[in-house]
């Protein structure tokens, strides 16, 4: 992170969940990990993620990592201040 500014990384956990009907409580369940954990995910609060997780969660709710996982870069300031 830079400066304390969230990572350009967005986790669409949520999205994908909801598309697929699947509660937290029964997502944390078939890829054993802790609600806890996994509220760290959908929300945007983690800092990494195993591939083996990664893995478990694309095939209980079939499909790809690019569903879950966006690439949102930082708007860079423009460089051409009035000219």
């Amino acid at each position: 992170m830079k400066g304390g500014l969230p990572l350009p990384i967005l986790v669409n956990l949520d999205v994908v969940m909801a598309k697929r009907k699947v509660s937290a409580g029964e997502l944390s369940e078939r890829i054993g990990i802790t609600p806890a954990n996994l509220s760290i995910l959908k929300n945007n609060k983690a800092k990494a993620i195993r591939f083996s997780t990664l893995e478990l969660i694309c095939r209980a709710l079939d499909c790809q990592p690019a569903d879950i996982l966006e690439y949102k870069p930082e708007e860079e300031p423009s460089s051409d201040h009035n000219q």
